[in-house]
């Protein structure tokens, strides 16, 4: 079974407004709310190519329950733990730009933390995790490493979807694939990069690190596969950016599923390129005959 992993869910709460003034009082003039985590962005893209997955993680409070309600009337599978505080709403404003306001999340006890440790440690090599997102405060920094140890122990696979210097110091674990952006890339290695080959070299140090496969995501520019033998550039997809969140968990959900259906690489490769584009040009996240029909333009080539 694929679990996909949200510690810190949200309600993603949207608003339109005409023009941002800061310091004014301003009125909407459109609302949606979504269930939101990188996550449950992930299982919705499984869900929309016909894969089922478990969301996993912490939820509570008034706004867990309208999570669950809404993943419910989606059929996607959870099983989360149960907290005690609310879980957070992160406010989205859009108004030719997109402006985020993303909350600290729950405070969660440690009879909370150990229940839901309780249930990593059932996982086995069987199953498959996708780890994304970010972590609730009150969990610490390392709280990751604690889960991917357990995984390790029990031979369960699994993806990393995060940033920072854990992501280097993780990829040590040989996670199946790893999904950096162009800025989140330069920010493990704490350096500028400026051209593709520097994308490749520092794409590579993961690689080498541990990382089975390694995708960065560029934006309009496209995106770079790696592995430990070959690179792969793709080239953008054209095409009205709509919607940028979910892209990337998109490309990630897309990449385990292709792989997973007994694709190779590069086709795997393709199809994630495919849905991080047709999310892009969707409200949300991508339905499956949109991906299909944008994966007939993708081009990728290897880099020599």
């Amino acid at each position: 079974m694929i679990y996909t992993l949200t510690l810190n869910p949200s309600i993603d709460y949207i608003l339109g407004i005409d023009k941002f003034v800061d310091g004014e009082t301003l009125r909407s003039t459109y609302e949606e709310k979504y269930p939101g985590g990188k996550g449950i962005m992930v299982s919705k893209l499984l869900k929309n190519l016909g894969e089922s997955s478990i969301n996993i993680g912490f939820l509570g409070g008034f706004t867990g329950d309208y999570i669950k309600k809404e993943l419910d009337k989606l059929d996607i599978f959870h099983n989360f733990t149960e907290v005690s505080d609310d879980s957070r709403i992160n406010v989205k404003l859009k108004y030719g730009q997109e402006t985020e306001i993303n909350a600290k999340g729950p405070n969660i006890s440690e009879a909370e933390i150990v229940s839901f440790l309780d249930f990593i440690d059932e996982l086995n090599e069987d199953d498959f995790v996708i780890i994304s997102g970010s972590i609730p405060k009150s969990l610490g920094d390392d709280f990751y490493r604690i889960i991917i140890n357990i995984l390790d122990i029990n031979n369960v696979r699994f993806a990393l979807d995060t940033s920072g210097k854990k992501l280097y110091e993780l990829s040590s674990y040989k996670p199946f694939l790893v999904k950096p952006n162009k800025d989140e890339l330069a920010d493990v290695f704490d350096t500028s990069i400026d051209n593709e080959e520097d994308i490749i070299r520092y794409a590579r140090k993961l690689s080498d690190r541990g990382a089975e496969n390694v995708i960065v995501s560029l934006g309009a520019n496209g995106s770079i596969f790696i592995d430990e033998n070959f690179a792969y550039k793709a080239n953008p997809i054209k095409g009205k950016l709509i919607n940028s969140v979910g892209s990337g968990d998109s490309m990630v959900g897309a990449y385990i599923y292709g792989y997973m259906s007994g694709l190779s690489k590069i086709d795997s490769y393709k199809l994630a390129v495919a849905a991080g584009s047709a999310t892009a040009f969707s409200q949300d996240i991508a339905d499956k005959k949109l991906i299909y029909e944008i994966l007939d333009k993708v081009e990728v080539k290897e880099w020599k």
